[in-house]
Formats: structure tokens, sequence, C-alpha cells
């Protein structure tokens, strides 16, 4: 039987009852699946289900074939190896003891002569050139997140279970990964933002508010799909409005229909000139059929509101909030930022950054790549001050602002307004209102806090407690800024980017990102 994964009216929710997945019933095939959708929609907790670390509230999963989901927790102990994490320690010890001549003629017998070959083929697979005794605690996070893929596809499962695995990755990491997807001849369910790696797929599944929605084909595929369903949701919206327009119109007619009769009757009784018995029996047919034609209005009404609701819901589903980014003011000509023969870094034995010179003008838009490690990150906070040089000289010219992954200027406790006010001093109440109107929260929405936000919504706030300032900021300091954002939250960013006209300098490992971003420079360190 052909591997397969099927679930059947799954549901699930938080201990506090909130629902993340309801009555879902959906078939994953021996393929290479997407699972996309906005942050909170429940991606991780399906992937948990599946693999059973999590046990469904009401509904079933049934599964031809062996699964294993990625280990994805990054605290490892002192003395864990690469053994521990591939579960080989106990017949690799067999081995050692195989070598000094220790091991009884049952360890002889069990021994895998091939094991640590298995086990540095799986490593190679993604990249990585080490051995089953490297401690873990001596590999960076994005080498323990290969290592960890690697110890997934050694006992070469149906199905990978795999949560944002190229998250925190370099560029070398992202194609390790990007290569193993690719020549992977079994199941995969990849839950991730990362569009590049979307393009491996076969086929993408949509997790939403409205259930599970699968494409066939990659991210292209499921990107013009979607750019056809946004455009029939928006002629469902105009013809729901329309709709809605003329129930109130006959709704209102028919009022105005029963004023006249009434009217009319009132003038009859006053005139006297019919029986009284007639009159209150055309009062009474008319009263029956009024009170039938208004129950009528009343459904036709209902119904179209029904329709309308229904209709702007996949239209919030479907489109990404726009935002109006105030013009920067910046010139051409105007120096931004310049480093002098600059090093710097955290251990005065070892800079990071040697000797670099780089000057910004104007609204030029300047990436940096390289390796983990490399000093991006260092050369970020060398820019802003934040970290002083050991030698050389920063100068920054113009007003500037940062947007980090994490988006840290955002205080999770305080309201969307007391952040702007924060991170903008001498903002008053109105001025804040006002600026994240113009990022899509709008009345109760700017009080809310900011812990309770999704993903795509702190992003929102975050660029409005940023450009969204006055004045503005003439430049943006971004740092890997696509990290953990769904793709309606990428798809903002990109347009916000899109229309600042200020200088930006932004560390990513993101092609695609960086391909819509449009660079003038590129440096890599």
């Amino acid at each position: 039987m052909p591997a397969s994964i099927s679930l059947h009216e799954l549901s699930w929710s938080t201990p506090d009852a909130t629902s993340v997945v309801t009555d879902l019933t959906l078939t994953f095939a021996a393929e290479r699946t997407g699972l996309v959708g906005r942050n909170g929609v429940g991606k991780t907790t399906l992937l948990k289900l599946i693999a059973g670390r999590l046990r469904p509230a009401t509904g079933h999963v049934e599964i031809s074939g062996r699964i294993a989901m990625m280990r994805q927790d990054t605290t490892v102990g002192a003395n864990e190896t690469i053994a521990d994490l591939f579960a080989c320690r106990a017949p690799l010890a067999i081995l050692d003891k195989a070598e000094a001549g220790r091991a009884s003629i049952e360890e002889l017998e069990a021994a895998d002569w091939m094991l640590p070959a298995r086990i540095e083929t799986a490593l190679a697979r993604t990249g990585l050139t080490t051995h089953p005794g490297t401690r873990l605690s001596t590999l960076s996070g994005g080498e323990r997140s290969r290592a960890a893929l690697a110890a997934l596809i050694f006992p070469e499962p149906d199905f990978l279970l795999l949560d944002e695995p190229t998250n925190n990755l370099d560029a070398d990491g992202r194609a390790a990964v990007l290569r193993l997807l690719r020549e992977w001849k079994g199941g995969a369910i990849v839950a991730s933002h990362d569009r590049e790696l979307l393009e491996e797929m076969d086929a993408i599944v949509e997790l939403s508010s409205l259930g599970a929605r699968g494409y066939g084909g990659n991210f292209s595929a499921y990107r013009q799909a979607r750019e056809i369903e946004r455009a029939a949701a928006a002629h469902h919206l105009a013809d729901a409005e329309k709709t809605r327009a003329e129930a109130e119109r006959q709704a209102q007619k028919s009022v105005e229909r029963k004023m006249r009769k009434d009217s009319y009757g009132r003038r009859m009784r006053l005139r006297g000139d019919q029986p009284k018995i007639l009159m209150d029996a055309a009062k009474e047919r008319a009263e029956a059929s009024d009170g039938s034609g208004a129950r009528l209005h009343d459904a036709r009404r209902d119904r179209a509101e029904k329709q309308l609701h229904d209709a702007r819901e996949q239209v919030e589903i479907l489109t990404p909030v726009g935002m109006d980014i105030p013009s920067s003011g910046l010139s051409a000509s105007k120096q931004v930022l310049a480093f002098d023969a600059v090093t710097g870094g955290y251990h005065p034995a070892r800079p990071v950054i040697r000797n670099m010179s780089l000057s910004i003008h104007g609204p030029e838009r300047v990436a940096i790549t390289g390796p983990n490690g490399s000093g991006k990150s260092t050369l970020l906070k060398l820019a802003t001050g934040t970290l002083p040089a050991m030698s050389g000289s920063v100068k920054l010219h113009v007003p500037f602002a940062v947007l980090d992954q994490h988006l840290d200027l955002l205080v999770p406790q305080l309201s969307l307004v007391e952040n702007y006010r924060g991170a903008n001093g001498g903002s008053t109440d109105n001025l804040a209102h006002t600026a994240l109107a113009r990022f899509g929260f709008r009345a109760g929405d700017a009080m809310k806090a900011a812990g309770t936000l999704s993903g795509g919504e702190r992003l929102r706030a975050a660029l409005a407690c940023t450009l969204g300032a006055h004045p503005v900021p003439q430049f943006l300091i971004l740092d890997e800024p696509t990290n953990h954002l769904d793709l309606d939250a990428l798809e903002t960013l990109e347009a916000a980017l899109a229309a600042y006209d200020g200088a930006l300098l932004v560390v990513s490992h993101d092609s695609t990102f960086l391909e819509a971003l449009r660079p003038t420079r590129l440096i890599r360190l």
C-alpha cells in the first residue's frame, strides 16, 4: 500500500478552549506538500497531531507508512553528540569496544560496521562534514538544524514532517535543505513560508479560518490560483453589496407603500362612507399582508447580510492589508551612513569586521549577505552605535529606525497606541491613532495589546511605529526581517518597502525577498 496520511474530522483546542483545528478532513499522498497559512492558524499543531505529539479532541489520524518529525528544540546537553541525535550511541559504543578487542561474541554479531559511514552520508546530504562524536554544543544553531534534518532522514522514513526547516539557516544551509527535498523520493509535509523552498513542492495545502484548501503544483501555481480567487472574491463582494443594497431598497419601498395605505385607510375611516365591518375586514387583510411582506423583506435582508459578511471574510483572507507610507523626504545627494576603516566585534583579539569602509548616499538599498558568523548582525550594531567600533569611525547623518526579526521594539503588554507613543517621543494619542490607521489598525484595533497580535499583525504594528513615525525616518535597518513571517506578512512587508523612499540596509538570507527588494548594492561578507 502506498504511504499516505489521512485526517478524519480532526479537532483540537488549547487548554483555555480556543479552537485551533476544527473538523479537518484531509489526505496527504506520498508527495512533497507545502503547508501554508497565516501565523496562528494551526500549521505546527497539525504536524504535532499527525506525529502523535498531541492527541486530538475529536477525530483521528490514519497513517500508512513510517513518519518522522524533525526535532525542533535548539537546547542541547553539554555532552550530547551527533550520535545522540541519531539515537546511535549504544551501537557505536559496541563498535568502539570491538575495535579495542573488548566486545563479546554477541556484540560482534550485532555490530553494524557500516553505521559510522551511513551517519556521515546522511550528514553530507544536508551539507555537514563532521563525525558522530561531535558535540552538538560546538555547532552553530544553523548547523544543529541541519544535523537534526540529517538524523530525520537517517532511518529512511516514508514521510517527513518539517516545521520551518530553513529558519535561521544561512545561504549554504538553505541550499542543502532545498537539495535534500528536491531529491527526496518519499512523502513530505513542509510547513514553511520560504517561497524558494515552496517552489520545490508538488502540492500546496493552505490552512485558514475557513478550513483547508489543496492546490496542485508548486508555489508559483498556488500564487496564480490565489490571484484568480482574489479577483473572484472581489467580484463576489461587489455582487453581495449590490444584493444587500437592493434588499434595503425593496424593504424601504415596502415601508413607504404601507405608510401610503395606512394614510388612505385613515382618511376613509374619517369620511365614514363605508360600513365599519368592511373597513375592519380590509384593515385585517392589510395587516396580515403587511406582516407577511415584512417577514419576507427581513428574510431577504438577512440573507443579503450573510452573503455580504461571507464575501468580506473571503476577501479579507485572500487580500493582504494595504498600507499608506508617507514620504521620507530623503534627497539623492544626502549622505546617510559612512564607515571609515572600521574594525569591530565582541572580542578585541577576534574582530569580526576588519578595516571596512562603506558609504550610503540617498535612497540606496544595500543588502548584506554571507554565512552565519560572518559579521552581518555585528555590522548593523556598529551602524546603529549599539556596538562601539574598535577602530575607525561610524557616522550616521539622518534619522533612522531598526526593524529586527523579533520585532523587539514592541512591548507585548502595552497597547499599540502606547507602543507607538513609546517609540515616538512627543506623539499624542491622536497622532498615534492616525499613524496606526494608515497601517490597518482602526478604532478599537489600535487599543489591542501587542502581545495578543498574530505575526503578521505584529509586523504591521512595528512598521506603523517606524515608517509611520513623524517625521518618517530616512534610513531603515532590517535584520533578517522575513524570519517567522507568514506569506501574507511577507507580501505586506514587501509592499511597505516598495512604497518607502528612504535608504535601506538589509541583512537577509531570503533570496526571494532580496529579489523583490531590488537592492542597488549587494555586499557579501
